[in-house]
């Protein structure tokens, strides 16, 4: 039986404070006419970006029972979408969970959740890198940030990288298993200003790339943001690049509406302020196919 709306099982942590992981995902899938499913991995009273000493409740433990009821009353998903991972273990459950609830007919996307700026975040070490690295062999698209891509590959992060490394980069997690690589949060080494994203289509062998203006902020939560945009789109119909395009767009959006107030940037960007965004036709295209 077909779903009426798309649905999404969204296994992810949720935190009490932050517009973050599914207080960010929730209400953006939502507002894109779309279904979400919680599944959470770990629950936190705030994300874990500017906050100290956050409380942290590790939900694996109750994780497989979740699953198993999932199961039992027979859910289709027509995408099943993991990011933050609250223990190594957890990644062997959600191995299970595809096994178990993937289709020809659905997606797989993993958000390899791990660092940024060449750093692992506090609850990450070497052990879930290993983990992540079983994970996206079952994944049709993964959305790592350039930190997180070279932890994946085993290599040194570099700042100032070439735009034919970053395609070597791309085709080598695609040989690792997923049809889709996207790459965030890459510095654009001709544009000073420009902060990019690259991606990868093994099927039609095509890489896309698709420039913003960087704004001088810190904004936690925006690849959540990012990925439940990118999502939301190809569930809509989008292409590849549109779908891209129109997720650098949103948070460009979402970053400039919120860089106007004065309110602590680690609270995320202001999602309520441009929600209603997300349904607006896209215009002037920034994407270009690269050679």
């Amino acid at each position: 039986m077909k779903n009426p709306v798309k649905k999404i099982a969204a296994i992810h942590d949720l935190s009490g404070y932050g517009r973050a992981s599914l207080t960010a995902i929730i209400p953006i899938l939502s507002s894109m006419g779309i279904q979400v499913c919680p599944f959470p991995t770990a629950v936190l009273s705030s994300h874990t970006g500017g906050f100290k000493d956050f409380s942290f409740v590790d939900l694996t433990d109750s994780m497989e029972d979740y699953m198993n009821h999932w199961k039992k009353v027979d859910i289709k998903f027509d995408c099943i979408y993991s990011g933050f991972l609250g223990s190594a273990r957890q990644a062997d459950i959600i191995l299970d969970f595809i096994e178990v609830f993937k289709t020809d007919s659905n997606m797989v996307v993993v958000d390899p959740v791990m660092g940024d700026n060449g750093k692992f975040y506090t609850t990450i070490d070497e052990n879930m890198v290993h983990k992540m690295r079983d994970l996206i062999k079952k994944a049709d698209i993964i959305t790592p940030n350039l930190t997180e891509a070279t932890y994946l590959l085993g290599e040194e992060y570099i700042k100032n990288i070439e735009e034919d490394q970053i395609k070597k980069m791309l085709v080598d997690l695609s040989n690792m298993g997923p049809e889709i690589v996207v790459i965030t949060s890459v510095p654009d080494l001709y544009i000073s200003d420009n902060i990019d994203v690259f991606a990868y289509d093994k099927e039609s062998n095509k890489f896309w790339k698709i420039g913003g203006k960087y704004i001088p902020s810190d904004f936690p939560g925006t690849g959540d943001t990012f990925t439940s945009v990118l999502i939301g789109s190809l569930l809509n119909g989008d292409s590849l690049p549109i779908a891209l395009d129109r997720s650098v767009k949103f948070i460009a959006l979402g970053i400039r509406e919120s860089f106007g107030f004065t309110y602590p940037a680690r609270e995320g960007i202001l999602l309520e302020k441009v929600l209603d965004k997300l349904k607006m036709p896209m215009i002037n295209s920034n994407y270009e196919l690269l050679e």
